[in-house]
């Protein structure tokens, strides 16, 4: 059951037909969003909250040096205004299309707002593009406008590609660091004027493009409308269990689409504060733990991962009494991770799964009983189904591609278009279905499973085998840091099952000089995935790498792993 709201705080109720409900089918039967038709979050969102709540928290930012700022509702509302007039006053105007590399700066939620406003497309990136990374988006999207935090390396990338880009007219540094040619964004707040607000939005405009990945070739771009924070009111209220003054904290850096999915627009709101933990350099569990202690924290999402580094501290000394949900999502979360931390806090671990393209498809709520390593069961936004390489509907357990019904409306929460690519949109939504291009299964109590990208599904001996479920069960070998599982062409059996294994240096270092060992822990690996999953998924190639091939966003390349086995 969720918590009783027990304040006066009604933004939710200004979306939502119904607000609470005494269980999952309750949900899936009677959950709706209102949606105006120019709505718009800068407007009815954050200046409502400034106007009705001026002084109500909407960000707490953190850094690791202990800094700290309290941004209310009354100051977002003027810093975003700055913002917008500025930009405005340099020719950013409706439709542009604006890149944002601003890490964990607290400019990104102000600038973000500010483009909203304006009616331009906002594109969170990554400080980890190159020059080269930065040209392609700028050609691809036509971006006019980089906002970036001015740290000298992503400074670098900026100018190299900015000789390449003809599109690119402005560049603005927020510090502390501004090159010459370049914007102050401090002073350009200070010294804009009073901001007139443009000519309302349509909630169908174009509003946010992310860049995909690209495991398996470039970057699509994947955009957005304006109705897209509204999908986010399930992520916050339903799986993060969401009410107004929670303090909310999802581990993840601004140029990820986590950041909107947990940083941003649901969790404002549902009325929580948003909590950014802002730091440099190597990830510490330990001083995250501090965090989570010292700042009181009430919901908390971050991949296994990461649960899996806090729980080599020794949790039980941290008071993690303000804690009460738990999030997870990326990758599966193994059952002794859940079990472990459910342990040591007392909190079950809830898991999700969606997409660059959609909001969440299919989650844990609290009506719904979490079962470690399951995504969840469907949000009531998407009608979704599991279907064959024919399209036909597949029985409980039995694998097949994750489908979402579009029918003559957009479902709330899924993507617009592939920016500029009309021939990739028509081939992924077709006869009425976005196909995900994920592989999965549902089991009789309607909980979805992950199995692999449909590009990835194995094909040996007449069975099918998804990477994920074999490379879940070496993750649970102590030798194991990261792994992938691809095929290898054989002429008897198809294909065989391949493991690319980063080992712990412990483990490394006790096989470097003895063939011997080698084939040992080769061997007890193979017999570890045996006992772990059904027998015929066990690895039968093994090598041990230094490094996995990924991309930007820390996605493994399986694709380049495949290749090299071409050669």
């Amino acid at each position: 059951m969720c918590r009783e709201i027990t304040n006066t705080n009604n933004m939710i109720e200004r979306f939502l037909a119904k607000t609470d409900f005494d269980s999952y089918e309750d949900f899936l039967a009677n959950y709706k969003v209102n949606i105006p038709d120019d709505f718009n979050f800068g407007y009815d969102v954050v200046d409502r909250y400034a106007t009705e709540y001026p002084d109500k928290e909407a960000i707490l930012w953190t850094n690791d040096k202990g800094e700290e700022r309290h941004i209310t509702y009354s100051a977002l509302k003027h810093l975003s205004d700055q913002c917008a007039s500025f930009l405005m006053s340099i020719g950013i105007d409706k439709g542009d299309r604006v890149m944002l590399i601003l890490k964990r700066r607290v400019e990104w939620w102000i600038t973000m707002v500010a483009l909203h406003k304006i009616g331009a497309v906002a594109i969170p990136a990554t400080h980890m593009l190159t020059d080269k990374d930065i040209i392609y988006r700028c050609h691809m999207a036509g971006i006019c406008c980089i906002i970036a935090c001015g740290d000298q390396i992503v400074l670098k990338h900026i100018q190299r590609a900015r000789r390449f880009s003809p599109m690119l007219r402005h560049c603005i540094s927020v510090g502390p660091s501004v090159p010459n040619g370049w914007y102050d964004y401090n002073r350009g707040l200070a010294e804009a004027e009073p901001f007139v607000a443009p000519k309302r939005n349509s909630v169908t405009d174009n509003f946010l493009l992310y860049f995909t990945s690209g495991t398996t070739g470039e970057p699509k771009m994947v955009m957005h409308d304006y109705s897209y924070p509204l999908a986010h009111i399930i992520t916050a209220r339903f799986w993060h269990n969401l009410h107004d003054g929670d303090v909310h904290l999802t581990l993840a850096d601004t140029g990820w689409g986590k950041a909107v999915w947990g940083k941003f627009y649901g969790q404002m709101i549902c009325g929580a504060t948003v909590f950014v933990y802002d730091y440099e350099g190597k990830f510490e569990a330990s001083e995250l733990l501090d965090v989570l202690q010292n700042h009181r924290i009430t919901s908390f999402c971050a991949p296994p991962t990461i649960y899996r580094m806090l729980l080599l501290e020794d949790v039980t000394k941290y008071n993690l009494s303000s804690l009460r949900w738990c999030t997870t999502a990326g990758e599966a979360l193994s059952p002794s991770v859940f079990d472990e931390w459910e342990q040591k806090t007392g909190i079950k671990i809830y898991e999700s799964y969606g997409q660059t393209e959609t909001t969440l498809v299919v989650g844990t709520y609290p009506w719904v009983k979490p079962k470690a390593g399951a995504m969840g069961r469907r949000n009531a936004q998407f009608n979704i189904d599991v279907v064959d390489e024919e399209g036909k509907h597949v029985a409980p357990m039995v694998h097949g591609e994750l489908v979402i019904k579009v029918g003559e409306t957009k479902p709330l929460g899924l993507f617009k278009c592939y920016y500029r690519n009309e021939e990739m949109t028509e081939k992924r939504i077709q006869n009425g279905l976005y196909y995900t291009g994920d592989i999965v299964y549902y089991d009789e109590d309607g909980y979805f499973w992950y199995v692999s990208r449909s590009d990835d599904v194995i094909k040996t001996s007449g069975y099918r085998v998804g990477p994920f479920e074999v490379e879940s069960a070496l993750m649970t070998h102590p030798s194991v840091v990261e792994c992938a599982i691809t095929a290898v062409p054989d002429p008897i059996r198809g294909q065989i099952i391949k493991a690319t294994i980063v080992l712990t240096p412990k483990y490394r270092d006790m096989i470097a000089d003895s063939d011997a060992q080698r084939k040992q822990l080769i061997k007890e690996l193979q017999d570890h995935v045996k006992h772990e999953t059904a027998p015929y998924k066990y690895p039968r190639v093994v090598e041990f790498v230094t490094e996995l091939p990924k991309t930007i966003s820390g996605k493994i390349r399986r694709a380049e792993i495949r290749g090299k086995e071409k050669k």
